[in-house]
């Protein structure tokens, strides 16, 4: 093992390779083992499933299963809407535990150093920039669309078009929720993207550089990576439900400043 590391070169490619075709798809070495991550995921979810329907328990099933509960009670601790929480958890949890597994995938010892033509043959899916800007659509989409459902379509479009002559001030600060909303989609994509892709490019520079003690130094920062990998995943998750419960939130300029004046107006005459 010491022989294998100490003989890698150091290779850092930023786009992703492509390793055959399936007709006009080209399938990248992100694919195969962010294909490989998402079975793994799939086949944990339904042993525990299968598990708890006949009411026996594993090792595995229950560290499933209080990972899984834990992080769904922690959605009613983020989100105070229930009715909201219950209908986002399976977007947020889904998002939670696919980075994780897909994160843990890209620095299992043995998937950079193994090559396919000058390209590492397996590379972890979180280090593909189209996974982490799809992740962060979907998200920032799915936010958008509880918002429709609470304030309506006009009163969603009210949040960042207000009338710049009526209230100037008011429409200001919707230009900065609009920007504010973009930034928040980067912000996801390139957060997830950069430490994913920093991890991989530290573990193959520690590699090369501990040479033929590489299996001493690298279990350290293998240890470290899964810590790290644990922290993105949980911060994508969290920010999901913050934005959500941001954006299905009453503000004052919306809906609640109108019911407001209309109370407002009918105290005199009731009095």
């Amino acid at each position: 093992m010491n022989h294998f590391f100490a003989m890698q070169s150091v290779h850092i490619s930023l786009p992703t390779e492509t390793i055959f075709h399936i007709g006009p798809l080209p399938v990248t070495n992100t694919m195969l083992l962010g294909g490989l991550g998402v079975a793994i995921l799939l086949a944990l979810f339904f042993h525990t499933v299968r598990q708890v329907k006949r009411g026996t328990r594993t090792r595995v099933s229950s560290l499933v299963q209080w990972a899984f509960e834990g992080m769904y009670g922690a959605v009613y601790d983020i989100v105070p809407d229930r009715k909201m929480a219950r209908s986002i958890a399976p977007l947020a949890l889904t998002i939670f535990f696919t980075v994780l597994i897909t994160y843990w995938m890209g620095i299992v010892p043995g998937v950079g150093p193994v090559h396919w033509g000058e390209g590492p043959l397996l590379r972890g899916l979180p280090t593909d920039l189209n996974f982490t800007l799809a992740l962060a659509v979907i998200s920032m989409v799915a936010v958008q669309y509880y918002a429709i459902k609470v304030h309506g379509l006009f009163g969603n479009m009210g949040r960042y078009l207000i009338n710049p002559i009526k209230n100037p001030i008011g429409a200001f600060e919707g230009f900065l929720e609009l920007i504010g909303e973009l930034s928040r989609l980067i912000a996801l994509c390139l957060r997830l993207f950069g430490n994913a892709f920093a991890g991989e490019v530290l573990l193959v520079i520690v590699a090369a550089m501990s040479s033929y003690f590489a299996s001493v130094t690298l279990p350290f920062f293998f240890a470290f990576e899964l810590f790290i990998g644990f922290i993105q995943a949980y911060v994508f998750y969290v920010l999901t439900l913050i934005f959500a419960s941001l954006a299905t939130a009453s503000h004052g300029g919306g809906h609640s400043s109108a019911h407001d004046t209309a109370q407002h107006k009918e105290v005199p005459a009731s009095t």
